[in-house]
């Protein structure tokens, strides 16, 4: 995908205190010598090959000098006229131009094994994961959870059509070791899965013959490889049983499935009679917005009073889909003026931190984006609502709390029902080399009032800043998305009518959706895995 001048894309979790973290303190902006040097003021050139005792003397140049130069086994690139240790010098110097904390970058000799050999695509993903900053926060957390790389030709399949490899399945599980409880949270629809007569709700039992409590290595494996398919066409046989109890035997293959953003619209006549319009939102992607405007309009033109975002599996996407979304939702009065996000980037891009283009606005026109271009900018529909019902939890990343975070920043009533958020203040722009497309973090955002300084997400009903008005509830697998029966939705429309909690209500643990605890001694974990590309803010998309 090719950066875009203006605007800012969002998306997943994260983990760092605002203006404490980000830049580092190498204020000159100088490029590092060596790496590492403890933020403590650099200068000179970055040595390549610079590990200890590598003897690395040769100066790093800027990363257009090693751009497009591939390496001969790379699948990936269109030309290979380079080799794979340019690939490597080319990801390094990018690191510090780009890098939101390039000074944290450890050192790595990009020589070593680890790095090299015939699989290239492995090299530089194991090669960029080493360079990532190795700082824990003061929760336990690794400060980068998030920078990625991925090939160019699947980005762009995602971020512009909505399609990614799969079988149109999100699954959620109570525990990463046994009994694990591994369920079907949400189906895409038209998908194979959903074809096949998967449900939300489901719970896996078996895959292939292993099962979904399997405690070897070997079994875990299994369902790795078959919960987050790698390739197309194979067939996976997987029992589960629905929430009646009736256990079936379903064979799903793993292809391409094209994301619905927008599953579920409707509206919901309340108690006393007011017309609530609801609303499941999955991914910001480019496809979602004539589905958002689609979804708005409606509200609008059947009088909506209140509105109930479901983002509760909505990792992110494009920050300029999150701030049209803002828009719709609080109208011009509020937000004319005003900023969506301000973006602070590394200490080597202080201009454009400071510059017009690190602010991003509230957007009240349409996109439609076509080639990276803006090709139909109409007056967007305004509900003009002074509060707002999110519905959210651990998996609700980036773009998602930046529209929470937005809105609260232009003094909207953001009311949060369900679990904490997954705490990702950060983003990036897609850059591509030689066929991949590499994501390290790039800024931090804040909103109109300064406020950005949740790394350790929204909590409903907590305190201090980072708590939200709202109710803890767990995610209701028991019942459909959108039935008034369903745990987040009945909590927010009780909230509603009369300003209370459900009773029982409670947040589920934060490592049932994405996140998940760590195993004891004797177990072996699964990890639940979401595509990288949908948990993240994005710089880049609309011009």
């Amino acid at each position: 995908m090719k950066r875009a001048a203006r605007l800012a894309m969002a998306g997943a979790v994260g983990a760092m205190v605002l203006q404490g973290c980000g830049g580092g303190g190498n204020e000159s902006g100088a490029p590092l010598v060596g790496t590492n040097p403890g933020g403590g003021g650099g200068g000179g050139t970055i040595i390549i090959g610079g590990g200890s005792g590598s003897g690395g003397t040769t100066p790093l140049q800027a990363s257009s000098t090693y751009a497009q130069q591939c390496a001969p086994g790379n699948a990936e690139a269109s030309t290979r006229n380079g080799s794979l240790a340019t690939e490597k010098n080319w990801i390094r110097s990018y690191m510090d131009e780009a890098y939101l904390w390039r000074e944290d970058v450890p050192t790595v000799d990009p020589s070593a094994a680890a790095y090299s050999g015939s699989d290239v695509a492995s090299a530089l993903s194991k090669y960029f994961d080493a360079l990532l900053s190795p700082v824990i926060t003061s929760t336990g957390k690794r400060r980068d959870q998030f920078s990625f790389v991925m090939s160019t030709r699947e980005w762009n399949a995602l971020s512009d059509g909505g399609v990614s490899l799969g079988y149109g399945v999100e699954w959620t599980m109570a525990s990463p070791t046994p009994p694990r409880k591994i369920r079907v949270s949400f189906v895409e629809p038209g998908s194979m899965a959903a074809n096949a007569g998967v449900r939300r709700g489901d719970t896996l039992v078996t895959v292939d013959g292993t099962s979904a409590d399997a405690n070897d290595t070997a079994g875990v494996n299994v369902l790795n490889d078959a919960l987050f398919p790698g390739t197309a066409g194979r067939t996976r046989s997987f029992v589960l049983t629905s929430t009646a109890g009736v256990t079936r035997t379903v064979g799903l293959t793993a292809g391409n499935v094209t994301k619905t953003p927008v599953p579920i619209h409707q509206v919901l006549t309340a108690a006393d009679g007011a017309q609530v319009g609801y609303m499941v939102f999955n991914d910001h992607i480019a496809p979602a917005e004539s589905q958002l405007i689609a979804a708005m309009q409606d509200f609008r033109a059947r009088g909506t009073t209140d509105l109930v975002v479901d983002l509760r599996y909505n990792g992110g996407g494009y920050l300029f889909i999150a701030s049209e979304l803002a828009y719709m939702i609080a109208g011009a009065s509020p937000t004319s003026g005003k900023t969506f996000e301000q973006l602070r980037y590394n200490s080597r891009r202080n201009a454009q931190t400071n510059s017009a283009d690190a602010k991003t606005p509230f957007y009240d026109t349409s996109c439609v984006l076509v080639n990276n271009r803006c090709t139909s900018q109409q007056p967007l529909p305004a509900l003009n609502l002074k509060r707002v019902f999110v519905l959210a939890q651990s998996g609700t990343c980036s773009a998602s709390e930046a529209l929470i975070n937005g809105l609260r920043g232009v003094d909207i009533d953001v009311v949060l029902i369900g679990g904490t958020t997954c705490g990702k203040p950060y983003g990036f722009t897609a850059k591509d080399n030689c066929g991949y497309s590499y994501f390290p973090i790039e800024f931090v955002g804040t909103n109109n009032k300064g406020f950005g300084d949740y790394a350790d997400g929204f909590v409903p009903g907590g305190s201090g800043a980072t708590g939200v008005r709202g109710c803890k509830v767990a995610d209701d697998l028991e019942h459909a998305l959108g039935d008034t029966g369903e745990g987040m939705l009945a909590a927010a429309l009780q909230f509603r009518a009369n300003g209370s909690c459900p009773a029982t209500a409670s947040e589920a643990p934060r490592a049932q959706a994405l996140a998940v605890r760590e195993a004891g001694s004797d177990a072996v974990a699964l990890s639940l895995q979401r595509l990288a590309a949908r948990s993240n803010r994005i710089v880049g998309g609309r011009p």
